[in-house]
């Protein structure tokens, strides 16, 4: 590989570890805001789960998904992915008040 090419593909590969690097934090704050969610369902008795908001989320997500030229299939299995991990917080919240941490932590 000639060093232009090099140089090119040390330049992507920065955007996207910087873009790698936003990500989780953009993922650790929702998740911060998802787990007061769960708290306060926890508090006032709601169930983990809410079947519509998880609908009209992801019609949003793909039509979001759609205008960005992004698949909008993946965005939904991404959402997916999310909202079941938000789901088994909120019913650990539910069943213990907290939730429990990776012990490779």
């Amino acid at each position: 590989m000639d060093s232009a090419a090099h140089a090119e593909l040390s330049s992507l590969r920065k955007s996207i570890d910087n873009i790698d690097a936003a990500l989780v934090h953009l993922l650790a704050e929702r998740f911060k805001c998802t787990q007061s969610v769960g708290r306060l369902k926890a508090t006032v008795g709601l169930p983990p789960s809410d079947p519509e908001r998880e609908r009209v989320q992801v019609a949003r997500l793909r039509a979001l998904a759609a205008e960005a030229e992004l698949d909008p299939a993946f965005a939904e299995k991404f959402l997916s992915f999310i909202v079941a991990e938000v789901i088994h917080h909120h019913e650990q919240i539910a069943s213990t008040g907290t939730i429990a941490t990776d012990p490779a932590e």
